[in-house]
């Protein structure tokens, strides 16, 4: 009797040291979740535990589809891509329609399921890693030519950015262009639209940033935060405050005070500061090492599959590095005050289901690489031109 097609028990273990980061990293962000949140929720709702016990299921549905999505057939990814990718986009443009779009604080970024919430900008990055690593291998050296190869992308870039920043959700538009542009290097485009991308990319952002007062008032307050730190720089002047009070070795776990109404967003986008405040640096290195093994890991997956001639699965997994390893610098360096104050969350870590159980979702397709590729075939050169020809 042979086995369903979407399981892998023929390939080998996944990779034993991304899957416990990943677990120890959920585990950690679920206890800080309740450390930054008590505080609020208690006033909010007169329960403690109301965020700590939502992110408690997010991270239990974010364990389940880690596991169950490392198993699926690798080949059902390339099946589907362009149908998840339909989906995400009419996802985008359902938030706008009234009841089931959420609006909050002006901005239209969720779906309402009733139970719960969905936020279409995360399932977009997942099915963009696929659509990106599909049309860069099916492309090959097209990508070479403007017309054949870069159009199509610019177009798709186009609609996404109409459709996200209409919500407004600058942050994953910047990180969907900055996606977009690592596969397109990896998949052999020439440095010249490598450099005039970058350009006319950059130029956009910059535009787009200082488009709106609110986004200009936080460059403006990022460079110096404390000319206005009851105004546009009050989050950074917090968030530093956070830090200095942990000093080196923390001020204890559930001891922090910015969690009690000074630091805004504690428990999404600056629930950094407050494991700065209660862990210390000590903490934050500790936290930064995590990170940094887990980003190896995933490279050495997408290695693997580009030596075994995998083009497709590299460059999903270089795209999940990316995304991951690009939203934990984002965030640190937001909250240390090293970029200007934007909301991005810290992966596996902050307060939120989509953002959780999506990101878990590469990431279980890239333990699922890791399965299939568990060792790296040092005959074959791994260059960036070998993607054009499919690895």
């Amino acid at each position: 009797m042979t086995k369903p097609a979407w399981w892998l028990a023929e390939d080998g273990p996944a990779d034993t040291v991304l899957w416990w980061i990943i677990l120890i990293l959920l585990g950690f962000g679920l206890v800080m979740v309740y450390s930054a949140s008590a505080p609020i929720a208690q006033h909010e709702t007169g329960n403690p535990f109301f965020f700590a016990e939502r992110q408690g299921i997010y991270v239990l549905l974010a364990i389940i589809v880690l596991y169950y999505f490392s198993r699926v057939d690798l080949d059902f990814w390339e099946r589907i891509t362009f149908p998840l990718m339909g989906v995400s986009l009419i996802a985008l443009v359902i938030v706008f329609v009234p009841v089931i779009g959420i609006s909050v604080n002006g901005s239209h970024r969720w779906i309402n399921f009733l139970v719960v919430r969905l936020q279409p900008s995360e399932l977009l990055k997942f099915s963009l890693l696929l659509f990106l690593a599909r049309y860069v291998v099916r492309k090959g050296e097209l990508l070479g030519r403007f017309k054949e190869g870069l159009w199509p992308i610019f177009v798709v870039l186009g609609l996404l950015g109409v459709l996200l920043l209409l919500q407004p959700d600058f942050g994953s538009y910047a990180m969907v262009v900055l996606l977009t542009g690592v596969l397109l290097f990896l998949g052999g485009l020439p440095m010249r639209f490598v450099i005039l991308a970058g350009a006319v990319s950059g130029t956009a952002l910059s535009v787009l940033a200082v488009s709106a007062p609110y986004r200009l008032a936080r460059i403006t307050a990022f460079q110096n935060p404390w000319a206005d730190p009851y105004g546009a720089g009050f989050q950074l002047v917090q968030s530093l405050i956070a830090f200095g009070r942990g000093g080196i070795f923390g001020v204890g776990l559930g001891d922090g005070v910015m969690k009690y109404f000074y630091l805004p967003e504690s428990y999404t986008d600056f629930i950094l500061a407050v494991i700065g405040e209660e862990l210390g640096m000590i903490g934050v290195w500790a936290l930064a090492t995590l990170y940094g093994v887990a980003c190896w890991r995933i490279y050495r997956s997408g290695r693997r599959a580009a030596a075994a001639g995998d083009a497709f699965f590299a460059l999903f997994c270089y795209g999940t590095l990316t995304w991951f390893g690009g939203e934990a610098v984002l965030s640190m360096g937001v909250n240390l005050g090293a970029l200007p104050t934007k909301g991005f969350a810290l992966p596996l870590i902050s307060y939120g289901g989509s953002a959780l159980v999506f990101l878990c979702a590469a990431l279980g397709v890239v333990l699922g690489v890791s399965r299939r590729y568990p060792a790296l075939r040092p005959d074959r050169p791994v260059t960036r031109e070998g993607f054009q020809s499919g690895g």
